[in-house]
């Protein structure tokens, strides 16, 4: 499903390199360098979900105004870690946005923000034409829900919470594509 993981390392070392003089924001930091709460925060955060463990997602608001409810969940739900100062997902966006549209009604996506106010989320996803259903996941939601490390992450759940499909990074348009198969 993945591309070999040395396109990733070279993308990301390309776009370090690319970053190289640039005061860069406190997430993309060294941890010695972000300030005490962002790196205990992703001292404690935990690894990915392991293949075939039960993830369950309490529910949130959405920045529509809706609601996501996951208890009895009639299809797969894919889990889209992101934020609006996240260079990696600014790349990934697109083709999350391209996804949901194709395969709209045959999933429930989350999306979910980490930026500092759900604000700047909302601005975010508005400024480029992005409808893909996100929340904010604030400090406090996230103490039930802790985000992996790293960014973006995209989690692929079955209907009763099973993890079909976990990564870490940016992925390639392909790559996105390819969790077609676990629709149905």
């Amino acid at each position: 499903m993945s591309r070999p993981h040395h396109r990733r390392s070279f993308l990301r070392e390309a776009t370090a390199l690319a970053l190289a003089g640039t005061v860069l924001p406190a997430w993309a930091q060294p941890a010695w360098a972000q300030p005490a709460s962002a790196a205990a925060e992703e001292a404690r955060a935990p690894e990915l979900p392991v293949v075939g463990s039960t993830l369950l997602v309490p529910p949130i608001a959405l920045l529509d105004g809706t609601r996501f409810e996951p208890a009895g969940t009639d299809r797969p739900v894919l889990i889209y870690w992101w934020a609006s100062t996240c260079p990696f997902c600014a790349l990934q966006s697109p083709a999350m946005e391209a996804f949901w549209r194709e395969h709209r009604g045959r999933f429930h996506f989350l999306g979910l923000s980490i930026d500092r106010r759900a604000d700047l989320a909302r601005a975010y996803l508005s400024s480029r034409g992005y409808t893909f259903p996100s929340a904010w996941a604030s400090p406090e939601w996230r103490k039930q829900f802790p985000k992996p490390k790293g960014l973006p992450i995209t989690i692929v759940l079955d209907r009763q919470g099973k993890v079909l499909a976990a990564e870490r990074g940016q992925m390639f348009p392909e790559d996105i594509a390819a969790f077609s198969a676990f629709l149905g």
